[in-house]
């Protein structure tokens, strides 16, 4: 063994001292063995080290799940889940063709019962101007409804692709009008409302069809001529339809320059009322409004001044709301729980005004969806829209909203429920689900976790639809995280069986413009029938959301008193 002095100067090396060329050469070599062992050592440890956090990293979190089973929050209408068609697809009437395309006859009468609102932007730049007066003379049999076309008429495909063609075309158009806010005037005849009131009756919709508030007199009141000329129209053909006035008054000033004080709008409702009352078709029928903005600034007085004047004219109180502006948004927003939780806030607001004045009056979200402006290309009709979507929903009804209307079922802009094929987008299979899997009755849910609270994974409790046994829940939850998470039923729950229904974006991509339900691709069999959505049967103490998902889980064994 070779020894070391201090080290320091000292006096040289002996002859007895001296290292031979072998020893030097053992040393080195022991020196090396000395360094791999250690390097062996820490390597080891590092790669322990690195699997361990791996694997936590892997672990699901574990959310507890605190329902209520015992008290009803809220009853909701079957048609709480609704949709729109923008006005502005009668720009040119030829496109409203396009509501006798089978496909989308097909995916509409899947989410009925539902209202259908007619309305928006353009129907303030609308008017009725029939082709042929004479009609108005014609009487059908009591109590029929004289339709433009049968259930059973359709589209020749050769016109379908050349509708669709073009009104890809005219999409960009109406962009352009809108961002210069330079709107045409734009004349409907018999054949915009034939097909509309057609498509509705055929798809089992509830039709609201919304009027002209900016038809104006010298003294800024209503001038509801035109109005009365389309009534008429539509009792002498015996339709069945419901009513509003104007879109988003709010910005009357912006579009047409024309300023309509919340006072003397709600006295233009009264007016629409005396008239429907005067007739005998729609003496009953519904009158919803003012569509106003989310209530803030100057739209805040517009709704108390509304209220004052309008009130009693109205079926229900609607307005509006969209989470970010389509121009500036990004897929952060859409994953925000901050941007998420905007919606309670604003709907409180709404109520407490709504209420203070005319308590429990309905309130509706007549028009809504993720971004304003059109919506967000490439975000709103893609698969991370539906966090949106399905939290608004869960939202909406948890704190009494009556009646949610989808903007839009079809039309202009990038938040649609089908693409410009008529090919449905991931909203729209997720409003099939709700469909098919939620049921009227709200109760109140919770949850628990040690990690504390986490806002990114959220969840919603329904009763469970009618087509499942009494007492059965439904479950809708979705994770915003990049974690999975695993949800922890009470023990009166977790010894059911629970049928999942699993919502994540193909590829691992949200930007996605398909959705995956089980891990299966979700599409048409052909343009007549959609795919057979079965559940896949889970022991209820195996409820896991994959990281980035969006899931109804149906409590089938639940028994619940609320639900029974």
């Amino acid at each position: 063994m070779v020894q070391t002095g201090p080290i320091g100067p000292g006096p040289g090396p002996g002859l007895c001292d001296r290292e031979t060329d072998q020893e030097v050469s053992d040393r080195l070599s022991m020196k090396s063995l000395l360094v791999l062992l250690l390097l062996l050592v820490l390597i080891h440890r590092t790669d322990g080290d690195l699997n361990r956090t791996s694997a936590d990293q892997d672990q699901d979190q574990v959310v507890v799940v605190v329902p209520d089973l015992h008290t009803v929050l809220h009853r909701v209408d079957q048609r709480f889940l609704s949709v729109t068609i923008d006005a502005s697809l009668a720009s040119e009437e030829r496109f409203m063709s396009l509501l006798s395309s089978v496909k989308i006859r097909t995916l509409t009468r899947a989410l009925s019962p539902a209202f259908l609102r007619f309305g928006g932007t353009q129907q303030d730049f609308m008017e009725f101007s029939p082709k042929s007066p004479e009609q108005l003379t014609f009487d059908p049999p009591a109590g029929t409804c004289v339709c433009q076309d049968s259930c059973d008429a359709s589209l020749s495909w050769l016109l379908e692709e050349r509708l669709k063609a073009d009104w890809f075309q005219q999409q960009k158009i109406l962009k352009e009008e809108e961002l210069h806010r330079k709107f045409r005037k734009v004349q409907f005849t018999e054949d915009t409302v034939d097909r509309l009131v057609s498509f509705s009756r055929c798809c089992s919709l509830t039709l609201i069809f919304g009027l002209n508030a900016l038809l104006r007199t010298s003294n800024n009141t209503w001038n509801s001529s035109n109005a009365h000329a389309l009534m008429d129209y539509c009792q002498h053909r015996r339709y069945r339809l419901h009513w509003e006035l104007g879109n988003e008054p709010n910005s009357f000033e912006k579009k047409a320059g024309i300023r309509v004080g919340g006072a003397q709008l709600g006295l233009d409702f009264t007016h629409l009322r005396k008239m429907m009352s005067q007739s005998q078709s729609y003496r009953h029928a519904g009158l919803y409004g003012p569509d106003i903005g989310q209530p803030r600034d100057h739209r805040t007085d517009m709704t108390e001044g509304f209220l004052q004047t309008g009130a009693e004219a109205i079926n229900a109180f609607t307005w509006h709301h969209y989470y970010v502006n389509g121009r500036e948004t990004s897929l952060k927003d859409f994953l925000d729980p901050d941007v998420l939780d905007t919606l309670a806030l604003k709907t409180k607001e709404v109520l407490k005004r709504v209420w203070s004045v005319c308590p429990l009056k309905p309130v509706w979200l007549g028009e809504t969806s993720s971004a304003f402006g059109g919506g967000a290309p490439g975000l709103s009709d893609t698969f991370a829209a539906g966090f949106m979507w399905m939290d608004k929903l869960g939202v909406a009804a948890t704190l009494g909203l009556g009646v949610v209307m989808r903007q839009v079922l079809i039309g202009s802009g990038s938040y649609h429920m089908v693409d410009d094929n008529l090919d449905p987008l991931p909203d729209y299979w997720l409003s099939l689900l709700y469909k098919r899997l939620v049921g009227s009755e709200v109760l109140r849910v919770e949850l628990s976790s040690d990690f504390g609270s986490n806002r990114r994974v959220r969840v919603y409790l329904h009763c469970a639809h009618r087509r499942y046994v009494r007492g059965a829940l439904t479950l809708m939850s979705m994770n915003l995280s990049r974690k999975p998470v695993s949800l922890s039923l009470p023990s009166s729950l977790a010894h059911g069986s629970v049928e999942a229904f699993v919502l994540q974006s193909e590829n691992q991509s949200l930007l996605t413009r398909s959705v995956m339900m089980n891990s299966v691709v979700m599409k048409m069999i052909n343009d007549e029938t959609l795919p057979d959505v079965r559940g896949r049967l889970l022991p209820a103490s195996q409820l896991q959301l994959p990281s980035f998902s969006m899931a109804f889980f149906v409590l089938m064994d639940a028994h619940a008193a609320a639900c029974s």
